[in-house]
Formats: C-alpha cells, structure tokens, sequence
C-alpha cells in the first residue's frame, strides 16, 4: 500500500481490494454461513431439507440461487426466537420491530456479531466523513430499534465523543445542536425536516450551525431531499442503508466524497437483486427488488432476505465493493393507482419543485364507488400561507404529479405546521379504503 494516497490509508485493506479478493472471501464465508445456519438453526435446516439443498452444494458464488429466500413472514412465523442460530443463552442482545402490522420480528445478536456491527457502522460513518474526535449527535430512537443502539455503538468504536439524544422533544434536539456544537447529526431524513422547522421557529439560521455532515437513513428519501437539506443546513447530507432482520443500520453507506451510491460491505453482507414478481437473479445494474445474505452472523445467520427494497447494484467508485443506487421505493409501499405505479418518493420530488411548499407531506388513500382516490396532503410555506398562493401551489403541484408520474390526484395545502410531523420514520401513506 505504499503508493497509496493519506485518504486510502485510512481505509480497511478490504474496501480497496480487487475484485477478485472480494470475491474469494465472499465464498469462503458464504460456505460457513451456510453451514452454521444449517446445522444450528431448526428454521435452515427443515427449510434447506424440503428446497433439496445441502450447504455442501455452494461451489461458487452464482450456487446460491438454488437456495430458498427468507421473508419477513418466516421471523413472525417463528416468533420469538425460533430462528436463531446460537441457545437464548448465548445472545448479548436483541431486539425487534414495533409490530404495528402484525407480530414484532425479533433479532438476536452474539457479542461477536455486535461487534462486528459496530465495525461496519464505524466504517460506514468514516466513508460519510467522520473522524476520530467528532461530536457525534444521534437522534436515531434508541430501544428495540435498531437505529439508535446500532448508530452509537459505531461512532464510539471510530472514536467519537457521542450525544445520545435520541427522537422527538424537538426544540430541546436544537438547544444542544446550538450549545454542544456536533459536527455530525444521524437521523432520519423526515426528522431532520422537523428540526429545520424548529430552527426556524427560533429565529437560528441553521446555516450557522455547526453541523457538517448528516447521516441519513431508515426510510427512503430522494436526492431533491438531500439538495434542500443540504442548502438549508449548508453540510454534507449523506445516505446510510441497514434493516434489523440483517443487521441493523450500517449494511450500506455512502462516500463523502462521491455521494453516488451507497458502498455495500460485501465482505459481510451478500447482494443479489431479483424480479419481485418471479424471483429470478436479475445483473448488476437491473432495477429489482434487493436480496441479502449474511456471511459473518452467529446468532441470526440470515439466507437470501428479501428486503422488498428496490435498487439496482452498480460498480464500485470509491471503495472496490459494489454500490446500491439510493432505494426508490419499496415493493409493499407501492402504490397502483388506476394502473400506474406510484411511490411516495415520486410525489416527495415532485413537491420539492413547488417553491410555495414545505417537504411535509403525507398520502391519503380513499375509494369513491369501484374507483381509488389519492389525496396529497402537503404543507405550504409562511411565505405562500394566504387562500390565493395555497391555491396556485395545488395547481402546480398537480400539474407536476400528472405530467410526470402519471396519475391525476387530490392536493389539499394545508397551513404551516399542519401536516403531522415524524420524530422517527416518517408514515408517508395512510390507506382509508374500505376493506375488502
């Protein structure tokens, strides 16, 4: 390495290693992974039996498809601890999803894969521009969720001195932004729109703060979000990707210095992207749903998880290992509105062009007679508060949403502050049909 730039020697040999290397240690850990989950997880090992595969049958990489998915109802199914790998005994930590559609899943973590997720969280922070020495603020929610624990145990294990503020009391998030001065927030982004307003609530420019970098993550949003965070708070607003049922937050992040996609940690975390409808493995750079395996996991080794996340694999540009476009929208948060497909983060675009509108929003979804009805309930700014600027904003707004997602729809503009705000992740579609 000693031709290496002073950026590339902070790296792990790992992120700048060939493809091959990667590759070959994907393999090697890919056969163990398998192997552990067969033989110490009752769930792998009916599931492998009644698919016909044996973890002996993995010879390369592309093997992995003759073995079946795991969805999230196989961790409801076996609620609570029916899939992990490892006694309850030898768990150091678990956690689980709120469970508002249904059973919670649950996660459970040995002291060595909550190390091992406090490195990739520390590796993904340094790629987002964190250093050894930063005040760390983190209004993740901290508990079952991932988000919080996940966030802090790697800034502490890259050095940090961290904040644990964890969501919601909003003006009190702003006093200690303002007083303990944090280079660093992570947070979701629909939050982060919370503590804007709240900023401006208080008379701060939020420019003037000390903030320089944003880590983002645990729902989708698009880069028109990260243009108007970015030139609000006048910092780096980078993208984070992680989900509970692999590992929590720390799966995936984005470069500081290319901001082109997220670098997947594939020396842990297997990609695949797969047809939604059939499952068949679709190539890098196919637009699909995403699929992951876990290579290093004791405690919950996780086989070909469908994420129901959509993206495509890209090349790797600042690190070796592969990218994942920023996700566009999720296979269950899709809405088909009279035959087109729509995902909230179309409409979020669509809004950030409208200059008399704030990026609050939320989607109603309703059904008159045989036929559904969307209604877009969005928040104007204080500067186009009056009945005449709300009502040309709706125009345009409407106008925006036809011409390029397709569909024609309500919009109702509510006044500043009226749309409900998300102290976590943001609830972006409420569903007010009958059901069936």
């Amino acid at each position: 390495m000693e031709n290496l730039s002073p950026r590339a020697r902070e790296l792990e040999a790992i992120e700048i290693a060939s493809r091959d290397e990667i590759s070959a240690l994907q393999l090697k850990r890919m056969k163990w992974s398998l192997t552990h989950a067969y033989e110490n997880s009752p769930f792998y090992n009916k599931r492998f039996d009644e698919a016909g595969v044996h973890p002996s049958d993995l010879k390369t990489l592309s093997d992995l498809a003759k073995f079946p998915f795991t969805t999230k109802k196989d961790l409801r199914d076996t609620y609570p601890f029916g899939m992990f790998a490892v006694p309850r005994e030898k768990l150091a930590r678990i956690h689980a999803s709120s469970g508002t559609t249904g059973k919670p899943t649950v996660v459970g973590y040995t002291a060595k894969d909550v190390d091992t997720w406090a490195s990739v969280v520390a590796r993904s922070i340094r790629a987002a521009g964190g250093r050894a020495g930063d005040l760390v603020h983190i209004a993740y929610g901290y508990g079952l969720f991932t988000g919080g624990l996940g966030a802090h145990y790697g800034a502490e294990r890259l050095g940090c001195t961290v904040v644990p503020v964890s969501g919601g009391m909003t003006e009190r998030q702003v006093t200690l932004i303002q007083d303990f001065k944090p280079r660093i927030i992570m947070v979701t982004p629909s939050y982060m729109l919370s503590i804007l307003d709240e900023f401006r609530r208080q008379g701060l420019d939020p420019r003037e703060s000390s903030l320089a970098v944003g880590i983002f993550g645990a729902e989708p949003w698009t880069n028109a979000m990260r243009d108007e965070i970015e030139h609000a708070f006048d910092m780096h607003a980078v993208d984070i990707y992680g989900l509970s049922e692999v590992i929590g937050p720390g799966v995936a992040s984005e470069c500081i210095e290319s901001k082109d996609g997220l670098h997947i940690w594939e020396d842990h975390f297997y990609p695949e992207i797969i047809d939604p409808v059939t499952g068949t493995i679709l190539p890098d750079g196919e637009l699909g749903e995403l699929v992951f395996t876990t290579l290093t996991k004791e405690g919950l080794p996780i086989i070909r998880y469908r994420t129901r996340d959509l993206t495509r694999l890209l090349p790797g540009t600042a690190r070796s290992m592969r990218r994942m476009e920023k996700v566009t929208g999720r296979c269950d948060d899709m809405i088909i509105l009279r035959g087109v497909n729509v995902f909230p983060t179309q409409i979020e675009e669509q809004i950030l062009k409208c200059r008399g509108l704030t990026p609050h929003f939320q989607i109603e979804l309703t059904r008159s007679g045989r036929m559904d009805d969307m209604t877009v309930h969005v928040e104007c700014t204080l500067e186009a508060a009056d009945e005449a600027a709300r009502g040309l904003s709706a125009k345009e707004l409407t106008h925006h949403i036809k011409s390029v997602v397709g569909v024609s729809t309500k919009i109702t503009v509510h006044p500043p502050g009226d749309v409900v705000r998300s102290e976590g992740k943001a609830k972006r579609v409420v569903d007010n049909r009958p059901r069936e």
